[in-house]
């Protein structure tokens, strides 16, 4: 099953479900950036074909379409599905800032919205239907023509995942397209650090600070840290951060 995304000439999500739609009568108390939408393709895989796998294990690294579909294609060759599902590999709206606020507004009943574009393509569409149907506001998700963002995300027998987003032809949400009606009313922003997107989230909280928001920011991975620590460094000391996720890998990169 390759990943290369196509433009279905019928399917289109119900209006209800696309993005940009009227906006709610209140903000969601917590906004989620997510320049680009990304779509997970998430496979429990051995240690075997993670050693097939370009860049270090549990980390996250960048990789082209072919790569990406290179990628799929090993799983779905040599990782047996389970008993109830045809294929290894699970496609589900993804990105660990959709992930939080999803769970945010599905676990908890909190209000949530994300910021951010999606493709034109099957995959945007699966994205916006993933997460409408968790409660996610999406009328700050702009629909733009072209491809949405994805990911394999593969998980070992340990649950440790290695990520390999492939964004190079992915839409993406510019810096000049953040509007202050975006932030007005939220509290919280939540943002994931991407050396890449450096323009767009320095704007975002710039605008979500002069809104009176709290800003909260996960390190991404121990890659994304040390491939970039002084921009990173930067960032922490403007004081705009608030609450800053990492695990132990990505702090020893932090304070290394």
């Amino acid at each position: 099953m390759g990943a290369e995304a196509e433009h279905p000439q019928q399917q289109q999500p119900p209006s209800a479900l696309r993005p940009g739609r009227e906006a709610a009568a209140e903000a969601p108390a917590v906004l989620g950036l997510q320049v680009s939408a990304l779509i997970d393709h998430v496979a429990r895989v051995d240690w075997s074909l993670l050693d097939r796998v370009p860049g270090d294990r549990g980390g996250s690294q960048q990789v082209s379409i072919d790569e990406l579909n290179h990628i799929l294609t090993e799983v779905n060759a040599h990782i047996l599905p389970s008993r109830n599902d045809l294929t290894p590999i699970t496609t589900i709206a993804g990105g660990s800032v959709a992930n939080t606020i999803r769970g945010l507004s599905a676990g908890f009943g909190i209000s949530t919205g994300i910021i951010g574009a999606c493709g034109d393509d099957s995959q945007g569409i699966l994205f916006v239907n993933n997460m409408s149907f968790s409660g996610v506001d999406l009328t700050r998700l702009r629909a733009k023509k072209g491809h949405t963002a994805q990911c394999a995300c593969l998980v070992d027998a340990s649950g440790n995942r290695t990520m390999r987003p492939c964004l190079s032809s992915a839409v993406k949400m510019q810096a000049n397209e953040f509007r202050k009606e975006d932030f007005k009313g939220s509290k919280w922003l939540v943002v994931r650090y991407a050396q890449q997107n450096m323009e767009q989230i320095i704007e975002a909280i710039r605008i979500a600070k002069q809104e009176g928001l709290s800003v909260s920011l996960d390190l991404a991975s121990f890659e994304m840290v040390r491939d970039s620590r002084a921009k990173l460094i930067n960032l922490l000391e403007t004081g705009n951060i608030d609450l800053c996720f990492a695990n132990e890998d990505e702090a020893r990169e932090v304070i290394g």
